[in-house]
């Protein structure tokens, strides 16, 4: 990758910027913010989406068709290559002054970035340069932050941060709302994020619900969530890797569903090493447990229907940790990739069931 960005502005093709960008080269853009958005999304369009080959060889035939999950080990590199190309072309970011409350962007036309850049990235002290598409993002998140997502099972907003996963999948929610409570003591809500399982929890009568969190920002998020929706003596936050100190009743993680190395901020909530922490729950949630007591783990097949984990891996570290299966609730999704012909999954996709798995102590 080159030291010195490559000046480029308003006149400046498409195909020249993405010859640029695939090369290595950072872009510093000079002129309109309207017209680099344009560029970056013409950009966007010409990068490989990752499915060509498999379509080029359905209608060749001179190749085996590739299983699932080298399709979509495939999709997920052209993903890599994507979100590394579109970060190559970047924009000046310039303190705040008299004028301006906070940083702004240097460009003709741009927004008032000064709540989502300070939310996302903090006080800047130095003009700087960053990638427009990070920089969407954290403008998106703002969206987020500033709407809220409404939950079903709370009757309520939650507000997630940049980089907190929003809860915009209802259904794995109304599974935690409807299972039976084994006790109403203590509850634990492992990788917490935006706060609400446990919310839902508390909102259930749980008299003391204990969130964690590796993130310090899920960690601001889910507290800040209580308080919000009137839990913050009832439910709290805490920097934990899994399990806090002591035993619960309920003991909830809704891990993320994929096996895989995450490459963003946002994939720490979808893509899961090896099922590390999967695996790591399963193993140490029997010494979390009071007597009577439940895990609940919410998790999806569809890494099953990908091929990237089977249901026997899955039953044989349940069975390896100690646990037995109490009860389990499945749910089908209603979000809007499952119903979208033109995924690259979509047969996948629309199969999928998520389950709330009940795991209690083997005696």
């Amino acid at each position: 990758m080159t030291a010195t960005p490559s000046p480029v502005d308003d006149t400046t093709t498409a195909a020249d910027a993405y010859r640029l960008a695939t090369g290595g080269t950072r872009m510093r853009y000079a002129g309109d913010y309207r017209n680099a958005r344009q560029l970056l999304s013409a950009i966007a369009r010409r990068i490989p989406d990752g499915t060509s080959s498999r379509r080029k060889s359905r209608r060749s035939g001179s190749a085996p068709a590739p299983t699932t999950a080298e399709r979509f080990y495939a999709y997920r590199q052209a993903r890599t290559h994507r979100a590394r190309v579109l970060s190559m072309l970047l924009v000046p970011v310039v303190p705040g002054n008299a004028g301006h409350s906070g940083p702004r962007v240097d460009l003709r036309h741009s927004p008032d970035i000064s709540d989502a850049w300070l939310h996302a990235f903090g006080p800047l002290e130095q003009p700087t340069l960053v990638s427009l598409q990070e920089l969407l993002g954290a403008i998106g998140a703002e969206e987020w932050r500033r709407n809220g997502v409404f939950v079903d099972a709370l009757d309520a907003r939650i507000h997630p941060h940049y980089g907190t996963f929003a809860p915009v999948r209802g259904e794995y929610l109304d599974l935690v709302a409807r299972a039976d409570l084994p006790g109403h003591a203590r509850a634990f809500d492992i990788g917490t994020g935006t706060g609400v399982l446990a919310a839902i929890l508390a909102r259930r009568g749980i008299r003391e619900v204990i969130g964690t969190d590796t993130q310090q920002r899920a960690i601001a998020c889910a507290t800040e969530n209580f308080a919000a929706l009137g839990l913050a003596g009832r439910a709290r936050a805490v920097p934990q890797d899994l399990f806090p100190e002591g035993r619960a009743d309920v003991v909830v993680c809704n891990p993320p569903w994929l096996p895989g190395t995450p490459q963003t901020l946002l994939d720490h909530a979808i893509y899961d090493p090896r099922s590390a922490m999967l695996r790591a729950f399963l193993c140490e949630l029997p010494a979390h447990l009071s007597p009577g007591g439940e895990g609940w783990l919410v998790l999806s097949d569809l890494a099953e229907r990908l091929g990237l984990r089977s249901r026997q891996d899955l039953q044989q570290w349940i069975a390896d940790a100690g646990l037995h299966v109490v009860g389990r609730d499945d749910t089908v999704p209603t979000h809007g990739r499952a119903s979208d012909s033109d995924d690259p999954f979509h047969a996948e996709r629309s199969a999928e069931v998520t389950t709330l798995w009940r795991l209690g102590a083997r005696p």
